[in-house]
């Protein structure tokens, strides 16, 4: 998809952005901005979009998003109606590759940086001792004032680029700058298939969200996304698949149709050719770590 460009807002005082949100859910507008951008997420689960993957999220996760790489955090069903009791909590810190000084990445002690922001690029989630750490710093960053913001944001930079604690999120596809109708078209689309897609999507459903014809709608999607809707459509019942699966709760068999998928051979083949492994693998992989 086309991402949207967003303006982060920093405060006069401040050198970069620190946020601790409690919202009824992460709004799911697909942007990008200049600013690298850690996620910690306290509270809540989805669909998160971020470059060319779509995977899910739940409480824990800490995700770092490199410079104009596109992204979104989009909540289950639940969050998405206004009279739920539920919220999502997040502590999230927006900067500048040279916020702390144009000059700090060209010293020799911080040759690692400059390597750290080039991986972010394409996303990364951090994982095993070096999440627990941050966690711990996020939490403390999103209290502190002054120059203790300061200390906070390099020690966790420090931990960040000295770990190799971490699995890579998205492939090297490039993105380009879209204008604002693209934007809200798509995440429209987007939108309504996150909520349907338990049930049959027809072309001609979809391409009336869109206002066009259905083969408008196809050549459109795909040149915004390099993806067909159906293949868009598939990776986004897989990806509640996989969430079922490692939740262990239900039968392979019932999620297949829990999902939307019509006939458990075909669940099966789409999940091989999607995630490279078969259901009972991805339980397997995941309940040894």
């Amino acid at each position: 998809m086309k991402p949207l460009f967003q303006k982060v807002p920093v405060k006069l005082e401040s050198s970069f952005s620190v946020r601790h949100d409690v919202r009824p859910n992460f709004g799911g507008i697909w942007h990008y901005h200049p600013e690298l951008e850690l996620h910690y997420i306290i509270r809540g689960e989805g669909v998160r979009f971020i470059g060319d993957n779509i995977s899910n999220f739940s409480h824990g996760e800490i995700v770092l998003v490199g410079e104009n790489l596109p992204h979104t955090w989009r909540c289950k069903e639940e969050y998405f109606y206004p009279d739920n009791d539920l919220d999502v909590e997040a502590v999230v810190i927006q900067f500048l590759p040279d916020c702390l000084g144009k000059y700090l990445l060209g010293l020799p002690e911080a040759y690692l940086l400059p390597k750290l922001y080039d991986k972010a690029k394409s996303g990364m989630v951090i994982i095993g001792e070096t999440r627990e750490r941050l966690t711990e710093l996020m939490v403390k960053i999103a209290q502190a004032k002054n120059l203790e913001r300061i200390s906070l944001l390099i020690s966790i930079l420090h931990l960040l680029a000295e770990s190799d604690e971490f699995e890579t999120i998205a492939g090297g596809q490039a993105f380009y700058q879209s204008n604002e109708s693209d934007t809200l078209r798509l995440n429209k689309v987007c939108n309504y298939t996150l909520m349907n897609y338990k049930k049959d999507i027809t072309l001609e459903e979809i391409a009336a969200i869109s206002n066009l014809s259905v083969t408008s709608f196809c050549r459109y999607f795909k040149l915004m996304t390099k993806k067909t809707y159906y293949d868009f459509l598939i990776e986004i019942r897989i990806s509640h698949a996989c969430r079922a699966l490692v939740e262990d709760k239900l039968p392979t068999e019932v999620i297949c149709f829990d999902c939307g998928f019509n006939n458990v051979s075909n669940f099966y083949r789409h999940f091989k050719k999607v995630m490279g492994i078969t259901p009972l693998e991805y339980k397997r992989k995941y309940h040894k770590k």
